[in-house]
């Protein structure tokens, strides 16, 4: 349980993308981390299609240490993907996720291990304040409270993927079939004993983040698709409203019609108001059930979730699964 009456060994799986300046500092602090603690280790890059010289410098890293593996993907597969690549190859006890922009501090992890330590199986990073513009960070905040109470799965606030997950909890999420994979929200589905560790996520310290607020925008709409039927709940409810009250402006219009017929709507202001604004609702709900029905034609596809170009200092079973 939880690596107790042994030395544990640990799995840090760090996404690659365009992280090539920071990967040297993120190895040593990792290695620090873990000899401070005194675990057993391995450290897995996924190099995610970095467009930089990252294949070369972890090339360098992995040729002075049997511990670290690197995982090359054929292309971008986005870091949801990169970490269920790791995940898959995983030996350690509990596995630890990073983004390889150093924005999730290692020396966290000696914290998330004590906790691991006291039985928790799950123990997450909570950022009570991050280091960015005032505009993304109430955007952030916005987003979690937004999935929060949408979600039929209650997520935490502020928890994102920097995580320490028990070996037990990594196998319930590896055998999870879905493609469109959103790591903390199947996290907190898988249940177990979770508890948060707060922390500052501080600035990236190498070169400009590759997210935008589209590409934010887009993935929440994906992780909100995943995880909340509200959606369509909402289509349902807005179609009940509407239906009520068509039929009160009918009786409505009518009354007026009968008791004061010089101050009945008429024109056709009226007519092609009503027009666009029945054609917004249909448009928006058709949006929402085709979002769904889009989310469903990938999974149904049944394509890997990515594909694995080649590895360094790993050796695949046979017949494995990319």
């Amino acid at each position: 349980m939880n690596g107790t009456g042994r030395k544990a060994k640990l799995s840090a799986i760090i996404a690659c993308y365009r992280d090539a300046q920071a990967v040297p500092v993120m190895y040593s602090r990792l290695r620090a981390v873990f000899e401070k603690i005194g675990a057993d280790y391995e450290i897995i890059f996924v190099n995610d299609g970095s467009p930089d010289n990252a294949r070369e410098v972890l090339r360098g890293l992995a040729a002075g240490d049997p511990k670290l593996i690197v995982v090359n993907h054929a292309r971008n597969f986005g870091s949801q993907n990169a970490f269920t690549s790791g995940m898959k190859i995983s030996t350690g006890d509990a596995v630890a996720l990073l983004d390889g922009d150093l924005q999730d501090p290692p020396e966290l992890i000696e914290d998330f291990y004590r906790k691991w330590r006291e039985g928790y199986d799950v123990v997450y990073g909570v950022r009570v304040e991050r280091e960015d513009t005032l505009f993304m960070r109430y955007a952030y905040k916005a987003f979690y409270r937004v999935f929060h109470a949408l979600s039929y799965v209650p997520l935490p606030l502020n928890a994102g993927d920097f995580s320490l997950i028990d070996r037990r909890v990594v196998e319930v999420l590896n055998g999870l079939p879905e493609n469109n994979r959103f790591i903390r929200g199947l996290r907190a589905w898988a249940g177990f004993r979770q508890t948060g560790v707060p922390y500052v996520r501080p600035k990236r310290m190498f070169g400009v983040t590759t997210n935008s607020f589209i590409r934010n925008l887009d993935w929440a709409r994906k992780a909100i698709f995943s995880f909340s039927y509200m959606p369509l709940d909402f289509i349902v409810w807005l179609a009940f409203i509407i239906v009520t009250g068509s039929f009160a402006a009918m009786g409505f219009q009518l009354a007026m019609r009968l008791m004061y017929p010089g101050l009945a709507p008429q024109g056709y202001t009226t007519l092609v108001l009503l027009i666009l604004f029945m054609g917004g609702i249909q448009l928006l709900s058709l949006g929402i059930i085709g979002s769904y029905l889009a989310h469903i034609y990938d999974e149904v596809k049944r394509r890997p979730p990515y594909v694995v170009e080649s590895y360094l200092n790993y050796k695949p079973e046979k017949n494995a699964e990319s």
